[in-house]
């Protein structure tokens, strides 16, 4: 068996981490992850995609050559210090043997800039390639009606000084593994076109969810479904997928819609309300609903648009009856 090309940390090994470790994998690259008090499932799921569990963050630092974040957005700032503090502890890297850390996650051009902050105001500064990027698409995974390996692929657009493609060696066929795209030299642009890309794709699944629910109540969804099919019938699709696949991910997205609205708040002059109420509507399916209890491949509520729409009215009022 040939030697792997590159070890490759990854953090944290949900749905979209498992995809690209296994896209990594089937490629020709070793995965490794830190395992240490990590939930039984992801475990299994670390196993299920070869990646290595090591028992802290030193030895994913010292023994990867590059670290993908891939965390909800609330811990992105948490997880770049966790790889901060480890290298700057008693272990270090050297300066001609730097690690590339690429930060994916579903942040604002000011948070991932404040993030990079963290890395080059510290001691192992030097030591670290650190790189802009975001995830437009959903997990990798093997093309079923295909022999010759080929992947959906999910793009992953780059910024910043510094590029995967730059690494000695295995840097190119990594940058094409991963379907990356540099598309700036400024840390920010990547982060920020991923925060125009979900307040459509997302944004659009927070409006569904309004839109479907309150027309459970009224008793008119089936004639709300109906004069999509037939007058808007790819919004209508759109918005089907997306609110039978968005349960899962709820809690994710309360911080995405945050950072969405900060987004176009600092860079577009826009006030925030519109993705600060998405925040809230992801808060209720997350911790009002038995929606926040699913779990991907483990479904059981919110797989229709009729079931969804009636978790959301069964946890809304169970709230509403607390609450007087």
């Amino acid at each position: 068996m040939a030697s792997p090309l590159a070890k490759i940390g990854i953090i944290s090994i949900g749905d979209m981490g498992s995809g690209i470790a296994k896209l990594l994998v089937a490629n020709g690259f070793s995965v490794a992850t830190n395992g240490k008090g990590r939930s039984n499932d992801t475990i299994e799921r670390a196993k299920s995609a070869q990646v290595e569990l090591l028992k802290s963050d030193e030895d994913l630092a010292q023994s990867c050559s590059v670290i993908l974040s891939v965390v909800p957005p609330r811990d992105a700032v948490a997880t770049a210090q966790r790889i901060v503090d480890a290298l700057t502890g008693p272990l270090r890297r050297s300066e001609d043997n730097p690690l590339y850390f690429a930060d994916l996650n579903a942040v604002a051009p000011s948070s991932v800039k404040s993030i990079a902050s963290l890395f080059n105001s510290s001691r192992a500064g030097a030591s670290v390639r650190f790189v802009d990027g975001s995830i437009l698409g959903e997990p990798p995974s093997p093309k079923t009606d295909s022999a010759s390996g080929e992947w959906h692929l999910p793009s992953i657009p780059t910024s910043g000084p510094h590029s995967l493609a730059d690494i000695p060696g295995y840097g190119a066929k990594l940058f094409a593994t991963l379907n990356m795209r540099h598309i700036s030299p400024e840390i920010g642009a990547a982060s920020g076109l991923k925060m125009c890309f979900a307040s459509l794709s997302k944004g659009f699944t927070s409006l569904a969810i309004q839109s479907f629910s309150t027309a459970h109540r009224l008793g008119v969804l089936h004639n709300l479904k109906d004069e999509l099919q037939t007058l808007m019938p790819h919004h209508y699709k759109l918005a089907e997928k997306g609110v039978v696949g968005m349960a899962p991910k709820a809690y994710r997205w309360v911080g995405e819609m945050e950072e969405i609205a900060r987004t176009l708040s600092e860079e577009g002059g826009f006030a925030p309300d519109s993705f600060t109420g998405a925040a809230k509507v992801y808060r209720t399916v997350a911790d009002d609903t038995v929606l926040g209890q699913e779990k991907i491949g483990k479904r059981k509520r919110g797989t229709t648009v009729e079931d969804m729409a009636a978790a959301m009215a069964e946890g809304m009022q169970t709230k509403r009856k607390k609450n007087d």
